[in-house]
Parts: structure tokens; C-alpha cells; sequence
């Protein structure tokens, strides 16, 4: 085997590539710690070439335990910036104006539907990278028959931080009411 060879051959044994197998091929199995390797030996236009499969004999028993990170406290009481209610109402907004303008009222669709952008929503607020707020998304969807509707919700919280932000989305078949609550996590 040349230089060339025998250094590839170590890199594949270092890396441990797959190749295809056939049947007719010749295997050499050894095992080195708890990784067993498997190289294949075969002639390609009378070079000699090594490829190289690796698998685990007992997935999951030999890896090594990492005890969790521990964090200090950071005595941080308020918020480095305030929770941009303005800007999550315009997401809040935008997305019921996008996912409901042409649906109309069926049950089962709304309450996925109702899951779904309570999802969205939730994303694109976590998107503008607030540090510190636990995001909660509630999405209510109904069928909108003329009558007057009236929700109220309660939260214990600290009113110098905690905040929240709702919009509201009507058309002729449905309604939807959007909350995002954004609470101070010390």
C-alpha cells in the first residue's frame, strides 16, 4: 500500500464513512472502544481503495455524563427594556389579517387554525429577541352571528414590568381576539 493510500485509509478509519456495500465485497470488523468499525477492502481498476462503516454496539450506554450547568443568580429585578407592546400589536395584527381574511367559520378548521397562529404569533414575538419576558399566546376564534361578546382575564403579576398586548380581526363568517401577555421572568 502506498503513502498516499495508507494515509487515507487513517482518515477514513478517523472519520468513519460510509459507503455502499454489496454481498460479494470483503469486510475486516474490529472494534475500537465501543465503536465498531467495519472496512471494506476491494479492488477498483487495480488500485486498491478502503472504505469504512461505522456503527455503535450499545447506543446511548457509553456516553459520557455532563452534570447540568449551574447558573448564578443575576439579581436583575427589572427589565433591561420595556416589553414593546406597540410592536407585537402590529404582529398580532398582521398575522390574523393574514391567516383568516378569506376563511369562514367551520369548528374543527377554526380550532386548528386557532393553534396554529397562537404558534405564529408566538414566533415572530420571540423573533424580536426580548431577554428575560416568558411569551404567552392566547387566540380565541369564533363564528360571528350579530351577538356581543365579552372577555376579561385576570393574572397575578407585577404591573411595573408585566405586560400585555391584544388585537381583534372581524369579517363577514368569524372573529378572532389575540393576546400576547409578556411576563418579567427574574
Amino acid at each position: 500500500m502506498t503513502d498516499a493510500q495508507s494515509k487515507a485509509a487513517r482518515l477514513l478509519r478517523k472519520q468513519g464513512s460510509v459507503s455502499s456495500l454489496s454481498s460479494s465485497d470483503v469486510y475486516k470488523v474490529h472494534k475500537v472502544g465501543s465503536v465498531q468499525r467495519q472496512e471494506l477492502a476491494e479492488m477498483v481498476e487495480g488500485q486498491r481503495s478502503m472504505s469504512t462503516v461505522s456503527f455503535m454496539d450499545d447506543p446511548g450506554h457509553d456516553d459520557h455524563y455532563r452534570p447540568a450547568m449551574k447558573y448564578e443568580n443575576s439579581y436583575q429585578m427589572t427589565p433591561g427594556r420595556k416589553f414593546p407592546s406597540g410592536k407585537v400589536k402590529n404582529i398580532i395584527k398582521d398575522v390574523l389579517e393574514g391567516y383568516l381574511a378569506e376563511e369562514k367559520y367551520e369548528p374543527e378548521l377554526c380550532k386548528q387554525m386557532s393553534k396554529t397562529i397562537s404558534e405564529v404569533i408566538k414566533a415572530r414575538v420571540k423573533e424580536l429577541m426580548i431577554p428575560r419576558f416568558k411569551i404567552i399566546c392566547i387566540v380565541d376564534i369564533g363564528q360571528s352571528n350579530n351577538q356581543a361578546l365579552l372577555m376579561g382575564s385576570r393574572c397575578l403579576w407585577d404591573s411595573a414590568n408585566d405586560t400585555y398586548s391584544s388585537a381583534e380581526f372581524r369579517n363577514n363568517s368569524l372573529f378572532a381576539i389575540a393576546q400576547v401577555y409578556g411576563v418579567y421572568y427574574e
